[in-house]
């Protein structure tokens, strides 16, 4: 995995030599340079290994999302924030299925470093409240909970919310037992 920068330096060599075309009236060719310097700097921001990553998730395939994860040999210098975010939720997310302790570390390093859109905040915060939940920290997963509904403005994970919301609601009821009228009871 190359450094982040080298796409920066590929992109200005691209662009020196579109502006040569350019002087040298290859008009053609100088925007079609210009055209795929713009590749370069779309991958600066976007990183191909994360993009393919998401695609083999749409898919169902944690093996496959996990494979092309694994080509970023050093996420701090080859992302840059928002890009680390998304590579700490993505093993979160594939993590979560088998290791929790593991995954609560992924989210929490992913809203740390942060995340672009405000569903995938809430996800990172919905999967930490059941984390906390399942761990016996019910005021954290009432915390978390409340932030991932706010961060919920299309309600795309209102079900998941409301199910969360009753077991957590079930699970702090008292155990009522049948036959609770003890007047009648002999001694």
């Amino acid at each position: 995995m190359y450094n982040k920068n080298i796409k920066l330096v590929i992109t200005a060599l691209i662009l020196a030599f579109a502006v040569y075309q350019f002087t040298e009236n290859n008009i053609g060719n100088g925007i079609m340079l210009i055209l795929l310097s713009t590749i370069f700097v779309f991958l600066y921001f976007k990183n191909e290994f994360i993009l393919l990553a998401f695609l083999r998730l749409r898919k169902q395939d944690f093996p496959g999302a996990k494979r092309w994860l694994d080509k970023i040999k050093n996420p701090s210098s080859a992302l840059v924030k928002k890009q680390e975010g998304y590579y700490n939720y993505l093993h979160g997310i594939m993590v979560s299925q088998t290791n929790m302790n593991e995954s609560e570390k992924y989210f929490k390093k992913a809203l740390t470093f942060g995340l672009a859109m405000d569903h995938d905040m809430a996800m990172a915060k919905l999967n930490l409240a059941g984390i906390a939940f399942s761990k016996r920290r019910p005021q954290e997963a009432k915390l978390l909970l409340n932030e991932a509904q706010k961060l919920d403005k299309r309600n795309m994970l209102a079900d998941q919310i409301k199910m969360m919301k009753d077991s957590m609601k079930k699970a702090q009821m008292p155990n009522q037992h049948y036959g609770g009228n003890r007047q009648g009871r002999r001694r």
